[in-house]
């Protein structure tokens, strides 16, 4: 059995859901939102095997049972129900030490797990994820962290002020061309947070998902800084195609998806004229309902097959 933790209205989840049934693979969807009517007790054995049973909404099931688990969850703080729990409420202490639990037992669990929260942690620090990317085969642009003002304008003033800034973190960031009048005025503020600056490199954008050993890109053909705000940036929206890459540099993203230890990883490419290929960043969680959407791509119906444990007869990195 497969277990999927999230939202469940949630487009990644829903396709997920939606190819599960397709494949008449039985699952049990845990809403987040419904933590007050789940509960995960864990134990120990003797030897140290750590076991347990889920109850959700009045079932129960053994962790023993379930093969597969799909992980895709939001902060507590933002969930409706929690919100409105006084502080001292103890289902806030419940929602919490659930999550807690759940991160305990996928770590040390023997099922194929899409991602672990361990694995995850490597999108925090955007430096930390960069050394991976350089040592599988891949070239990341000049970049410069500060909160010196002067440093970083002395950056763009190098690049001919054709340089890109963005956050550090995991968190969601816009990114936006350097514009050396507008934000010239605001750069103080960086004095408060550090930043990430870099040269900003030509071609076009590849996203490549990867799952297991299966590599799926996706090209991007967008005007715009950030192509997931194309609309926003330059009031038209990116086109998304399927593209064939090339197989070494596919297996190069094979290579640093599973360094990372994720087993379900969405890698930002770009490739330059010239067929020198940069890489961005690693999304241990990726949205990828918005490239399937656009392109027809099998992603969904890959990972139901890959959690499923029915991918033996793909363990090969195909194009598609």
């Amino acid at each position: 059995m497969i277990l999927i933790w999230g939202i469940p209205s949630e487009p990644p989840i829903r396709r997920l859901l939606d190819e599960l049934d397709q494949l008449g693979e039985p699952y049990v969807m845990v809403s987040q939102r419904q933590f007050a009517q789940t509960d995960l007790h864990l134990t120990i054995d003797a030897v140290g095997n750590l076991d347990g049973t889920l109850t959700y909404q009045g079932q129960t099931y053994p962790l023993s049972g379930l093969t597969g688990v799909y992980l895709r969850l939001v902060d507590d703080e933002v969930l409706p129900e929690f919100q409105h729990l006084a502080p001292a409420d103890p289902l806030r202490t419940h929602a919490r030490r659930l999550i807690q639990h759940l991160t305990l037992w996928t770590e040390w669990s023997g099922s194929r797990v899409v991602n672990r929260m361990s694995a995850m942690t490597s999108n925090n620090s955007k430096p930390y994820q960069a050394q991976f990317i350089r040592q599988h085969g891949f070239r990341i642009p000049n970049t410069l962290i500060t909160n010196e003002p002067d440093l970083a304008q002395d950056f763009c003033r190098q690049y001919n002020n054709r340089v890109i800034y963005k956050s550090i973190s995991g968190v969601r960031s816009i990114v936006q061309q350097w514009d050396p009048v507008a934000d010239a005025e605001k750069l103080a503020l960086i004095r408060h947070c550090p930043v990430q600056f870099q040269e900003q490199v030509e071609g076009f954008d590849v996203r490549v998902h990867v799952i297991g050993e299966l590599a799926i890109a996706t090209r991007i053909t967008a005007h715009a800084t950030d192509y997931r705000y194309a609309i926003q940036q330059t009031g038209e929206a990116a086109t998304l195609t399927p593209y064939d890459l090339d197989p070494d540099v596919a297996a190069n993203c094979v290579a640093l998806s599973q360094a990372l230890g994720l087993d379900f990883s969405g890698i930002d490419l770009r490739i330059q004229p010239d067929g020198a290929v940069y890489c961005f960043e690693v999304n241990p969680c990726p949205a990828y309902s918005y490239y399937e959407s656009h392109t027809d791509q099998p992603i969904a119906a890959r990972l139901a097959e890959y959690l499923s444990g029915h991918d033996q007869y793909y363990r090969r990195i195909w194009q598609l």
